[in-house]
């Protein structure tokens, strides 16, 4: 089941792709008066952060920015897999498997708001997730690795087309409203008159359909497909649009959406907070029109413009055509098919990973855009990070930037060798040339 971790950050929620299942039973959610008070204290601590006027000014930062009214650069820092070299076993109190996941998200509010130095907006709000399964296209690959973090291999289940397209299903949410409510209740009661509790339905991270047919097919053989069987991986990428969509359908239709217009995450980096969609905050009927919408293909990155066009662009395009503003790409150097990308409905943020040219990205997006530019994780991933180099290579991209409207985002991190002051350095570097550059 989807939603409830073990304490430890392990980067890209990998429920979110099919991949694994993790939550805790219902059995599990004791949470001993201890642990209470623990969690109550580092949630005050939260709240007096949130109600800062350092909040409400970043607040404002990423309005402006998403509405493409600003010229300054904001920035966010996310170590993501790093997170266990900032927050320690050492640091965490709690006992509770419950406690201690929920010890561990208050603990990183804490450090970004006082500690990491970036634009992260830190809110009053302590969000749960629906307890679900993870999607199901009918078949599942088998995944094998040797260790709870790091690399793995699976096993394609899509081996003969004409057999095995047929078992392909439509991957509606199963959702285990038992121990959803079950977990709403305890944080209540919890966090009642500190933190405002809620349930906010986080149903993907990405509506790309590339990464489901990479682990349904297998990457080489997906780029045998374009090829040898075109006809036979269109009508795969059909059904995985199609499925997607009717997925979209019932988070509708059973009012499961929430709005990410105001304190989420989008895309594959930065902030949502626009009031171009209205203000649907405390709205209990979302629709995927008044959402950010989010789509990449980085699994196609070695694939011609040609072939995204035909294979790739058909499929994603009415699923971001449903939403109110869509971000788009992630990994993938976007240079080489932006003018099939441009094309999207709604096209407000672009991802520009490390591998992009800057030079003529810039020039695609303009101030048009939100140009995310994303830095090299692998910077800060050692003891003794190169800071002048780090540092000259932001003011040559910022300089190449200065007529767009840009974030900088630092993620994808899997280390930080074992040195939490890189992520303060960095934050500190970047804001120092923002300044510069962008004054």
């Amino acid at each position: 089941m989807q939603g409830y971790g073990n304490g430890r950050s392990t980067g890209l929620d990998q429920t979110a792709l099919g991949i694994i299942t993790t939550g805790f039973e219902l059995e599990q959610m004791q949470v001993s008066s201890r642990d209470k008070s623990i969690l109550r204290r580092l949630a005050g601590d939260v709240a007096e952060i949130a109600h800062s006027e350092e909040m409400v000014q970043k607040y404002q930062k990423w309005h402006q920015l998403n509405k493409l009214e600003s010229k300054e650069c904001v920035f966010f820092c996310d170590p993501e897999n790093g997170w266990n070299e900032v927050i320690t076993e050492a640091q965490m109190e709690c006992h509770g498997s419950l406690a201690r996941r929920w010890e561990m998200n208050l603990r990183k509010d804490i450090f970004w708001g006082r500690v990491m130095g970036d634009d992260k907006p830190v809110t009053d709000f302590f969000d749960l997730p629906y307890t679900a399964a993870a999607d199901d296209w009918g078949m599942a690959p088998t995944f094998r690795k040797s260790q709870e973090l790091g690399s793995c291999v699976w096993e394609s289940p899509l081996n003969d087309y004409a057999k095995d397209l047929p078992k392909i299903i439509d991957p509606l949410p199963q959702i285990d409203w038992k121990t959803t409510e079950a977990c709403y209740q305890v944080a209540k009661q919890i966090f009642d008159g500190i933190l405002n509790v809620r349930l906010k339905g986080t149903w993907w991270w990405t509506l790309g359909l590339t990464m489901p047919a990479v682990f349904l097919r297998g990457i080489q053989r997906m780029y045998f497909d374009f090829i040898d069987h075109p006809d036979e991986f269109k009508e795969l990428m059909q059904k995985l649009s199609n499925g997607t969509q009717k997925k979209l359908d019932y988070l509708e239709e059973n009012n499961l959406l929430s709005s990410n217009t105001n304190r989420s995450y989008v895309g594959s980096g930065g902030y949502g907070f626009t009031d171009e969609l209205g203000d649907n905050e405390s709205s209990e009927n979302i629709g995927c029109s008044d959402m950010w919408g989010f789509a990449e293909s980085q699994e196609t990155v070695s694939v011609s413009p040609e072939m995204y066009a035909e294979f790739i662009f058909p499929y994603e395009k009415p699923i971001l055509d449903r939403f109110g503003i869509n971000c788009y790409g992630c990994c993938e150097p976007l240079n080489t098919r932006w003018d099939i990308v441009k094309q999207h409905k709604n096209l407000r943020r672009v991802s520009c990973s490390p591998w992009a040219d800057y030079e003529k990205m810039a020039d695609n997006l303009t101030d048009k855009y939100i140009f995310s530019m994303k830095v090299n994780p692998a910077d800060i991933a050692i003891a003794t990070p190169d800071w002048e180099r780090i540092r000259s290579e932001l003011r040559r991209n910022l300089e190449i930037t200065k007529e767009c409207v840009v974030e900088i985002i630092m993620k994808d991190n899997h280390t930080i060798g074992d040195r939490p002051d890189n992520l303060v350095q960095w934050c500190h570097i970047a804001r120092e040339e923002i300044q510069r550059v962008k004054g």
